[in-house]
């Protein structure tokens, strides 16, 4: 499995990631290749090549109906991402206990917005599955 880390260090297949979440969030059952290729202005074949990078790391599924295929987000590989990020964020927070350390107003904000992206995105997907049959 490629490093998540250097999977999402492209921009491309972070706009795809975060298409596919919208998506999700507005209860599509899948997004198809000429939708991204159109909502994103990125040519067919890069597309497929950064959807086959997020395949492989599995960060999308895909859903096959006669010739076209339909791509979902898959959030699991992203808890690497939490798990390797929380310490940092545990030990800011222990560190600025102890010692009274504020931090600057855009990375509080900053820190707010990501906070409630994960929980939407959380919630989003906790919701989706939900609403898959037999699970």
């Amino acid at each position: 499995m490629a490093d998540i880390f250097d999977v999402i260090a492209d921009g491309t297949r972070r706009d795809i990631l975060q298409l596919l979440r919208e998506r999700a969030m507005a209860g599509e059952d899948g997004t198809s290749v000429s939708f991204i290729v159109h909502e994103l202005g990125v040519s067919q074949p890069t597309v497929s090549k950064h959807l086959k990078v997020l395949r492989e790391a599995e960060l999308v599924s895909v859903r096959e109906e006669g010739q076209h295929r339909y791509y979902s987000l898959s959030t699991a590989p992203l808890d690497v991402v939490d798990d390797w990020l929380i310490p940092f964020f545990d030990e800011a927070l222990t560190a600025s206990e102890s010692e009274q350390i504020s931090l600057p107003e855009s990375a509080v904000a900053a820190a707010d917005l990501v906070g409630r992206a994960a929980a939407s995105t959380k919630h989003a997907f906790d919701s989706m599955l939900k609403r898959i049959p037999g699970r």
